[in-house]
């Protein structure tokens, strides 16, 4: 059943394959739906990956999400909860 709130669905079943967040996921999908898909492709973005960042970062960013309960976590961990909000 389709999610009226996702204007492409496609493109958000595919980012959420690849491991973006729902929001993440939902974000792109929308974004690309109202501007064409490769206007959002020339954006790029230029954040590091998760694995490349320290726990303190990880942590940092699960507080800018308003997530709970991280703070207590491995670093595997805290990168599937982030992956995953």
């Amino acid at each position: 059943m389709p999610n009226p709130r996702i204007n492409d669905e496609e493109l958000y079943e595919s980012l959420r394959e690849d491991g973006a967040s729902k929001e993440k996921a939902a974000r792109i999908a929308n974004a690309a739906a109202k501007e064409g898909r490769s206007k959002i492709g020339e954006r790029g973005g230029e954040a590091e990956d998760y694995e490349d960042r320290t726990v303190e970062e990880l942590r940092e960013r699960a507080k800018e999400l308003d997530i709970t309960g991280y703070s207590d976590l491995k670093k595997v961990e805290l990168i599937e909860k982030l992956r995953n909000h």
